[in-house]
């Protein structure tokens, strides 16, 4: 599987130690920044071109998803989440990680990088990967109101 990742300074350790980790289980792993560390810099661009990335590729038909790191993780979701058809999750344990999927068929997950150790946060992306959409008929119905919602402005 493809894996877009893209963090700020709050994430950039956990980001690199990610990158590793998922290259070493067999992933592609695409890093789109930050490409170094820096106290100053600002999340959102980096987490809207993995989530650009991640939403395209999978339209495609490419078997690809996107993990956008922060501190907390929230801003680096809300920024993904304006990615027109994204729906980026934000995680905060490996349930949380692997409902996303087969619920919400998210195609980014959000992780706070401040706010688990690295076996535990690496463990939330993996249950993430791991985790299919279970193509169940209310969840495939409630994610079709929400595309609805997108292109029209109604509900």
């Amino acid at each position: 599987m493809r894996v877009h990742l893209g963090t700020d300074h709050a994430g950039f350790e956990f980001k690199e130690a990610l990158r590793e980790h998922l290259a070493q289980v067999g992933h592609e792993v695409v890093d789109h920044g930050a490409k170094a560390f820096d106290a100053q810099d600002d999340y959102p661009a980096f987490c809207i071109a993995a989530a650009r990335a991640a939403v395209d590729e999978r339209a495609a038909g490419q078997d690809a998803l996107a993990v956008v790191i922060g501190g907390s993780g929230n801003g680096e979701q809300i920024a993904a989440n304006k990615v027109p058809g994204a729906r980026a999750a934000l995680a905060w344990n490996t349930e949380t990680a692997k409902l996303a999927r087969e619920h919400n068929d998210a195609q980014i997950v959000a992780v706070g990088a401040r706010q688990h150790p690295q076996d535990e946060a690496f463990a939330i992306v993996d249950a993430f990967l791991a985790a299919a959409f279970s193509d169940d008929e209310r969840h495939v119905r409630r994610l079709r109101i929400i595309a609805d919602y997108e292109a029209t402005g109604e509900v």
